[in-house]
Parts: C-alpha cells; sequence; structure tokens
C-alpha cells in the first residue's frame, strides 16, 4: 500500500523530483553528519544536472543542507537563506558546530556520469578537518518527492499491516466485490491501519485546503515567471476575463473548461514560481487533481467536505498502483509520468464522487491514462514552464471527458487499467533518454529561448 499522505505531499515547486526530492535528501545527509565533519560536498548526475538549474536543484540542495523541510519551508525565506549562505559558505551540523560548504564551488553538476539505480542521482559527503572521508551517501529522488539511499528498499509504509491489500486494479476490484466498499472505503480503512480516521481525515483536509489555497493564490497572481523564459502569468487575466462574461446573457457552454484550464494554469503558475503546492502525484502535474477537484466542488452538485476526501481516497488507491507497476516520474518514463499519472488519478475521483461503481471508477482511470501513452517532458530551458503550464490545464479536461465517458457506461471494457499501466511502463523504457526531463531533445531545442 502506499498512503494518500505519500502521494499528496505539500511541499513547494517548482518540481517534486529535482526539487522536493534533493531537499530531502540534503536534509537527511545534513541531520546524519559525523561529529567532527568540517567540510561538505555534492553532486548531482543524469537529469538532475541536465535540468538542475530549471529546475532549482541547487537551491534544493542548500536549503536541505541548511535544514529546510518542503512542508514547512516558506517561499518568501528562501532568497534571504540562500543568499545567507552565499556569504557565510557554511551550514550549521547537528552537532553545533559549522562545516565548510560553498555552493560555488562545492555543489558539482555531472553532466556525464549516470548511476544504475535511477537517473535522478545525488552523492553527498563529508570531511573531517583533516580532509578526509568521513562519509558518502547516495540517494535517488526517484519521482513525487521520494528518495530513497543507494542499497535501500522503496517501501513507503514500512512493513505496516493493512486490512485490504492490493497490488493491482483487477486485485482492487476483488476486493470492493468481496467487501462491498468503494475504492475510496478500501483506501480509507488501510489509512486507518495506520492512523486515527480523524487523523486521517484531518489530513485530506489539510490537502484539500492546501490545493484551493493555491489556486487562489495563482489567481491572484501577475507578472512574469523566474527564469530566463519570462514567462507571462496568464491565471489572474483570464480569470477577470471569465468572471467579466458572468454578466452576458448568453456564454458558451464550454466556458466550464475554461475555469477548468484556468485553475490548473493557477497551481501550476504558482509552481513554476517556487511558491507552495501540492505534489498530485508530482509538482509537474501538480494543477490536474485539484483543477478537478475545484471542478467537482463548484460545478458539481452536492459536493461537501466527504465527497473531497471520497476524491482524494480514490485518486491515491490509483495513484498507488501506478507507482507501484510503473513510475510517476518524468524522469524515467515521460510526462506520461506526471501529467498522465495525475489525469487518470483525478478521473476516478470524480467518477467515485459522481457516484461510479468500482468498475465505472477503474474505466475512468484507464481512459485517462491511455490518451497520455507515450507523452514526452522535454521542458523548454530545464524550466517547469513550457511545456508543463499549459499540459495540466488539457490533463484536468481530459480527466473530466474520461470520467464522463466512464460514467456513460456500465464498466465494461477491453482494456484494463492493469494493462495500460503496463503499457505506459514499456513505453517509458523504450524512450529515448532526451525525452526524460533532460531538455536535451522536443521542445527544448526546436524552441529557441527568448
Amino acid at each position: 500500500m502506499i498512503s494518500v499522505f505519500d502521494l499528496f505531499k505539500i511541499g513547494v515547486g517548482p518540481s517534486s523530483s529535482h526539487t522536493v526530492g534533493p531537499m530531502v535528501a540534503a536534509k537527511r545527509f545534513r541531520d546524519e553528519l559525523p561529529v567532527g565533519t568540517a567540510h561538505v560536498t555534492a553532486e548531482i548526475f543524469g537529469s538532475l544536472a541536465w535540468t538542475g538549474k530549471g529546475h532549482a536543484t541547487d537551491r534544493a540542495l542548500c536549503l536541505g543542507l541548511i535544514g529546510a523541510v518542503p512542508a514547512t519551508l516558506e517561499p518568501d525565506d528562501v532568497p534571504a537563506l540562500i543568499a545567507r549562505l552565499a556569504i557565510e559558505k557554511a551550514i550549521e551540523t547537528p552537532d553545533g558546530t559549522r562545516a565548510a560548504f560553498d555552493p560555488d564551488a562545492d555543489l558539482i553538476f555531472d553532466f556525464k556520469t549516470l548511476l544504475p539505480r535511477h537517473t535522478n542521482a545525488m552523492r553527498f559527503r563529508a570531511h573531517d578537518g583533516m580532509g578526509a572521508l568521513t562519509q558518502e551517501r547516495i540517494f535517488y529522488s526517484i519521482g513525487g518527492g521520494f528518495v530513497v539511499e543507494d542499497g535501500e528498499n522503496e517501501a513507503p509504509l514500512g512493513t505496516a499491516q493493512v486490512p485490504y491489500p492490493f497490488d493491482c486494479a483487477a486485485d482492487m476490484l476483488t476486493v470492493c466485490a468481496r467487501t462491498g466498499l468503494d475504492a475510496a472505503g478500501v483506501q480509507m480503512a488501510n489509512e486507518c491501519a495506520l492512523r486515527s480516521r480523524a487523523e486521517v481525515e484531518g489530513g485530506l483536509d489539510a490537502i484539500a485546503d492546501a490545493m484551493f489555497g493555491c489556486i487562489e493564490r495563482g489567481l491572484s497572481m501577475d507578472g512574469s515567471l523566474p527564469g530566463r523564459l519570462r514567462v507571462k502569468r496568464r491565471a489572474k487575466a483570464i480569470r477577470e476575463k471569465l468572471e467579466a462574461d458572468r454578466g452576458l446573457n448568453q456564454r458558451p457552454p464550454h466556458e466550464i473548461m475554461d475555469w477548468v484550464s484556468v485553475f490548473a494554469i493557477a497551481v501550476n503558475e504558482e509552481n513554476a514560481a517556487g511558491g507552495r503546492v501540492v505534489t498530485a502525484p508530482t509538482n509537474g502535474a501538480a494543477g490536474i487533481v485539484p483543477a478537478v477537484l475545484r471542478y467537482a466542488r463548484d460545478f458539481c452538485p452536492d459536493v461537501g467536505p466527504e465527497q473531497v476526501r471520497c476524491f482524494l481516497l480514490t485518486a491515491a488507491a490509483v495513484g498507488g498502483l501506478i507507482k507501484r507497476n510503473a513510475s510517476i516520474s518524468g524522469a524515467e518514463v515521460g510526462c506520461q509520468g506526471e501529467v498522465g499519472s495525475a489525469a487518470s488519478m483525478a478521473a476516478a475521483g470524480l467518477a467515485a464522487v459522481l457516484g461510479a461503481s468500482p468498475e465505472q471508477i477503474e474505466n475512468a482511470a484507464e481512459i485517462a491514462m491511455e490518451h497520455h501513452l507515450g507523452m514526452t517532458c522535454d521542458p523548454i530551458g530545464g524550466l517547469v514552464q513550457i511545456p508543463c503550464i499549459e499540459r495540466n490545464a488539457f490533463g484536468a479536461n481530459k480527466a473530466i471527458a474520461a470520467a464522463s465517458l466512464a460514467l456513460r457506461g456500465d464498466g465494461i471494457h477491453n482494456v484494463s487499467l492493469d494493462q495500460v499501466i503496463e503499457t505506459m511502463r514499456q513505453t517509458g523504457a523504450d524512450m529515448q533518454s532526451k525525452y526524460k526531463e533532460t531538455s536535451q531533445g522536443g521542445l527544448a531545442v526546436n524552441v529557441p529561448e527568448c
């Protein structure tokens, strides 16, 4: 089982695998430094190196080494923290002493070396006062903010026992049929084996509040996003035009699609700006689940807090299957693993809220994933902006279409969710590395940076 709180983590932008994960890894290394450490260095490899500047990996590593945590870090404090480190060129160690760390000299981008387990690799080293190596640790950021150390098994929940384990969608449907529970009910029962129901419900409400809050912040901001592309924020202007149209006698039915799009764009503009977002299941695809959830709350009847929790639990059940049996990492399988996974999760959540059967929920998730197969990850300038921001708008609308199609059917279909997840995994394995979050192909090389 993968918990809803593993898939939905409150953090900062612009990337879960390239920002949140490295910050977590650096903090973990810093907290376990040996006594007497006088100097630390960090190296990043593969996709982390190739798109590290655009994804703020260097900044994230620095923040982790000074003790910052993604869930509690205030985005507005980041510039001052980074500026202070640049001046002091040292970090405070757990034993209260200080160790030298100059970001310009001690943070190394290795563009040639690939470590074996995952392309998103980091190596940290600690040295004593005589320069001798006292510790070396390698971490991998495997997508969605998940981090594993070299030689460590990926087990987000350790050995916790849950009442209704399921390893694939077929298992989930079998459990639903045997127990009479829906996907959200199965996930909730498993969550309650790990923490109290009150804690689960409170955590779900906090996730939803963070998602809705991110939308509202994004809808209120203007100006340009950071980075050399100078992409102009659009969410606020689009929202103002939509609100101005409310007074018109004739409004096109597809206006609702524009609202869904602007919700998603607002989140991903916040993400690109380094703001507070919820990985869902990644930062690059963080706008899809919130946009569809906001659509359900604002445009669908009788959607209150209980239905919002049902949405998130169902989405987590599907997201856990995708992560377990394929990947949610753009650096591993391309954007099909990020936007495709998020759309699949959102489609399942919306279908559940609208009264779908377990079979229809599985069908909705399958439709959404199937029609993102083969999607590449080729961000221009290594920034999580083009095509990432608009891609979330399309993913959200496709998720709604997938849920609607599934609800019009009876749950019987030719392609199963398990089959399409396996297809996504195989497609990602076959995809050339230049299309997997390296900015070495596709739009990243065919659109000039200006």
